[in-house]
């Protein structure tokens, strides 16, 4: 039934480790052949490839997990799915239903423990309920606000037979959220958007949640309108970073004109975004004076942290074609002179030159590092991962991405150990791409045994390492808001990862020359196998912009090589 279940919902892989209370399921597995299991090395990981499998190819990861420790072990993984709103199965063995609540062997209260970091879950108890419950979450993972959802199955249920139903025999469930938005609040939002004088885009994850049509459409919107665009992290490649309209990200670390574009507008344009604590600072000063619209399929984020004036409730490509030709039909207008006066202030706040950093021949500059793997991969099939840290802000940063499902990183949760799996999850789904994860030596080392996975499965992915042997990040903080006591920040005791690669039976490469950069790069990209490339980069360096925590988006600290006056020790300038 399970096995079935899943080939009757497209499933063509899955995430997993065995255990006892899930061997029914995995004998299957080897008996029908009909699914691709991949065996990783922790059932955290298995979470992770399955995100990175579900937000490259828009399809639920799904994840196979024993009862117990195998269930907790994939709770963060499924708490970050839950956060980044990624579609995801997870499947867990349960004990016997008789033997439940009985302290037994690897017993958990795995619907109890999963319960806040799902959207659902069941704990399965009728073998006959089985199929059914398993194409509801499929249905539940999927429709609205994407997320992760759980089934727990007994392991006498998994003994049993039972009647087995197919997704078009059994009754649709009442989960159905609304596509459709409201056509009056539509009608308001194209409204203000033919007098605003200062508009802008805001857009979120949930564009690329939405489908390649949403994002087709936001393009056309962007380009009709002439308004500037910007995006959260998690909202990257849904309008190209080449286009002209693009002012690059927003937040604590996004760009400095792409914040007091924010800050300074009459008319925000929230499409897909939950308005998080990265990118507002501080509540009572964000954006003071502008009507706030926010477009999004979850009613429960409307007017959760923010108070918009216009809230429409719908998936973003329905709501975006409405408004496009409700647009249209009105005459196409915009106010073109307060615009072209607005993008003349924004052209000012561009001549910040924010991203510039003092670079050197001598070390290896971690913005270097990312400006080279930009311009040497860019023309290839790449995808894009990150663990969690300055490297992960760089790389949002420095690399650019021109469509949608390239870019994968742990946003909301913020998941150091994210990388490294889910560089596993999208090679597995795009075999002959190139798949990079953008790590530091702090998280990578996480989740490294996963690099297991990627040899045991001729996976060639690459993990390229900026190496500050430093917790880079909790460095910076404590450089900048703690009076530079650095408290357990430093990485002791790393190990060698050229001869880490090797162990695990891939290719090692350890750069320290800025003159040997693009050779190595070039030797990695062209190695047919999994890689860790070791850069080692300058180990004090910080990440700018930077809006302190609890700060308004006007009050930012840049890097001293974008300001004319540098103050302090810090290197840092604020605004």
């Amino acid at each position: 039934m399970v096995v079935q279940a899943l080939k009757d919902q497209g499933v063509d892989v899955v995430f997993g480790y065995p255990g006892g209370a899930v061997l029914p399921i995995y004998d299957e597995i080897f008996q029908d052949q009909g699914i691709k299991h991949i065996l990783v090395r922790h059932e955290q990981g298995a979470a992770h490839a399955a995100e990175g499998y579900a937000r490259s190819t828009g399809k639920p990861g799904v994840v196979l997990v024993t009862s117990g420790p195998g269930a907790t072990n994939a709770v963060t993984g499924i708490t970050d799915a839950l956060m980044d709103s990624i579609p995801m199965v997870v499947l867990s063995g349960q004990v016997p239903t008789f033997m439940i609540g009985s302290d037994a062997f690897q017993e958990a209260d795995t619907v109890g423990i999963t319960r806040p970091c799902t959207k659902h879950n069941w704990l399965v108890k009728d073998t006959d309920d089985l199929a059914s419950t398993i194409h509801q979450a499929f249905h539940v993972a999927t429709a609205g606000r994407p997320g992760p959802v759980l089934i727990d199955i007994p392991k006498d249920v998994q003994f049993a037979t039972g009647t087995y139903l197919a997704p078009n025999e059994i009754r649709q469930g009442h989960y159905r959220p609304k596509v459709k938005g409201d056509v009056e609040m539509i009608t308001e939002l194209v409204a203000a958007m033919e007098t605003a004088e200062r508009p802008i885009f805001y857009t979120g994850g949930g564009v690329i949640n939405s489908g390649n049509v949403a994002s087709q459409l936001l393009r056309e919107f962007v380009e009709a309108t002439g308004f500037p665009i910007t995006s959260t992290l998690m909202g990257l490649g849904a309008y190209p970073a080449s286009g002209d309209k693009w002012l690059g990200m927003l937040g604590m670390h996004g760009l400095y004109e792409a914040n007091l574009a924010m800050h300074g507008c009459d008319l925000m344009i929230n499409i897909g975004a939950r308005f998080d604590d990265r990118i507002t600072g501080r509540i009572a000063d964000f954006s003071p004076n502008s009507i706030k619209a926010h477009i999004d399929i979850d009613p429960s984020s409307i007017n959760k942290v923010i108070r918009t004036d216009i809230p429409i409730v719908g998936d973003v490509a329905h709501v975006l074609e409405d408004a496009l030709r409700i647009w249209k039909a009105r005459g196409r207008k915009v106010n073109k002179e307060a615009i072209a006066k607005w993008w003349s202030q924004i052209e000012e706040w561009k001549e910040v030159r924010c991203l510039t950093f003092k670079n050197s021949d001598k070390i290896i500059k971690p913005q270097h590092a990312l400006q080279r793997l930009e311009a040497l991969t860019k023309k290839y099939d790449r995808y894009i991962c990150t663990e969690v840290g300055q490297h992960q802000m760089w790389a949002a940063q420095f690399l650019g991405f021109d469509d949608p499902n390239r870019w994968m990183t742990s946003g909301g949760l913020g998941t150091m150990g994210y990388g490294l799996p889910a560089s596993i999850g999208v090679q597995v789904a795009h075999p002959d791409a190139l798949v990079i994860n953008v790590a530091g030596d702090a998280s990578f080392m996480m989740n490294i045994q996963e690099m297991g996975t990627a040899r045991q499965f001729d996976l060639p992915v690459k993990q390229f390492i900026l190496n500050n042997e430093r917790l880079g990040m909790v460095r910076q903080w404590q450089e900048l808001l703690h009076g530079e006591r650095y408290s357990h920040s430093w990485s002791e005791a790393l190990p060698d990862f050229v001869k880490l690669a090797d162990a695990f039976g891939g290719k090692g490469f350890q750069v320290s020359d800025p003159a040997d950069l693009d050779d190595a790069i070039m030797e990695m990209i062209a190695y047919d196998g999994p890689v860790i490339f070791d850069c080692l980069v300058e180990k004090h360096e910080n990440c700018f912009p930077m809006i302190p925590s609890g700060e308004p988006h006007n009050s930012m600290l840049l890097g001293e090589a974008s300001t004319k006056d540098a103050i302090g020790s810090t290197g840092a300038v604020l605004v």
